[in-house]
């Protein structure tokens, strides 16, 4: 166990040194963090008298992560893990590991928090814009699909009124951030809030433009919907440290619940008016 230990611990510093060369904002920071790991291997070796080498592979893995998810994502996400291995040494009388597990929780966590990123920074304006088109979309396309049955004229019914409500949305997060002073800059959080939308708008209506049947179409639509929700829910869940389970159930709920709705509107909606197409 104490190797075991001693191997997650170099494995870390690697991580933190490695981020802090490529991570100029946080360098310091991440320097902090990185010594102190290497002083828990350090203490680990004089305890053990052996050489651990570190895990590259994971070393490589949370590398890959912070370039393409961000550095907050990948460090969080490698500290969530550590807190399961934490569990089973906590179990042992071992002197030792509470010493060094009453550190990390205590500094290393401290530290983490005081990690600057712009894209964790403007992540509620991400969740506005990305919600409202799951919500919002997801239940047009619906409706839509049982009202017309057409995917190429579902698809680009889909794409007009989701790239106007995204440009709406923006301007409606723009000047919300201007009139509250936030300290956010407004410009900055509605492209965020648009981009986010967007993106979602693209993703939900693509199977329309691929699929000839309407209804295989929504099926994929609704499996993108899915995916896109539990993608976002992930990365907010271990961000923000919040509980993964009910945000995705919560989301999906809601998102799947609006879209019933909606099918079944399109429905009425077609008999009442009595519209072929």
């Amino acid at each position: 166990m104490l190797l075991k230990f001693q191997k997650n611990e170099i494995t870390e510093y690697f991580v933190y040194s490695k981020l802090s060369k490529i991570d100029k904002a946080n360098s310091d920071i991440l320097r902090k963090i990185a010594l102190d790991e290497l002083k828990h291997y350090e203490k680990l070796k004089s305890r053990t008298g052996k050489e651990a080498k570190p895990n590259n592979f994971k070393v490589f893995f949370y590398l890959l992560i912070a370039k393409f998810l961000g550095i907050t994502f990948a460090l969080k996400l490698m500290e969530q893990n550590e807190d399961k291995a934490q569990l089973s040494y906590k179990k042992s009388n071992e002197e030792l590991f509470e010493e060094i597990i009453k550190d990390e929780e205590e500094h290393e966590k401290t530290l983490l928090s005081l990690v600057n990123e712009e894209r964790i920074e403007y992540i509620g304006s991400m969740v506005l814009g990305l919600n409202d088109a799951l919500v919002e979309l997801t239940g047009a396309l619906a409706g839509l699909t049982l009202a017309i049955q057409k995917t190429a004229i579902v698809a680009l019914s889909g794409i007009i009124t989701g790239i106007a409500a995204a440009l709406s949305m923006s301007a409606s997060d723009y000047l919300s951030r201007k009139s509250e002073g936030s300290e956010k800059k407004p410009l900055k959080s509605a492209l965020y809030t648009g981009i986010a939308y967007i993106i979602t708008v693209l993703f939900l209506t693509f199977p329309y433009l691929v699929f000839v049947n309407p209804f295989v179409a929504l099926a994929m639509t609704v499996c993108n919907a899915i995916l896109v929700i539990f993608v976002f829910t992930f990365f907010v869940s271990v961000v923000k440290e919040q509980n993964f389970k009910k945000n995705f159930l919560e989301m999906t709920s809601i998102s799947m619940g609006v879209a019933a709705v909606s099918f079944f509107i399109g429905l009425l909606v077609k008999k009442f008016f009595n519209i072929e197409l």
